[in-house]
């Protein structure tokens, strides 16, 4: 198991209340011993006015549960923050809801490296990410 601090699906959920992640309707779904996943629907708050999911709402998703699993590998006062972020969009989805997968890539003392992939209604990949975090220390 990768996580250093306890949590919960209810725990996770409570905290993204009155968060962009609540406005957007993520929800997470499963913590697993070394991955995290969270869906989030596709309707009127995530959608581009052409009807496809919003590439921008894909990046949200990506980028909320990455920090989150980056913070639940830190310990005592550490945080993370996201550094970099990287998006391919592979496939449109138009309803439904998507579900994205995040797994480490790399857990290091000062950077961690994201893998969240991002699954249509049908199990397809609609859109991969790599997010690169920083993990910040208290000052002495």
């Amino acid at each position: 198991m990768i996580w250093n601090r306890p949590t919960s699906l209810d725990a996770l959920n409570r905290q993204s209340e009155g968060t962009l992640a609540a406005h957007l309707g993520m929800v997470y779904t499963r913590i697993g011993d070394d991955e995290l996943e969270a869906v989030m629907p596709v309707d009127e708050r995530t959608r581009q006015p052409f009807g496809l999911l919003h590439g921008g709402a894909s990046v949200a998703l990506a980028e909320t549960l990455g920090s989150v699993a980056g913070y639940l590998c830190t310990k005592n006062e550490e945080m993370v923050v996201g550094l970099d972020i990287n998006a391919n969009h592979l496939r449109p989805v138009t309803d439904g809801e998507v579900r994205a997968v995040c797994r480490s890539i790399h857990l290091g003392n000062t950077h961690q490296v994201w893998d969240i992939r991002i699954y249509d209604g049908r199990g397809k990949i609609s859109c991969i990410c790599r997010l690169t975090t920083v993990v910040l220390r208290p000052a002495a």
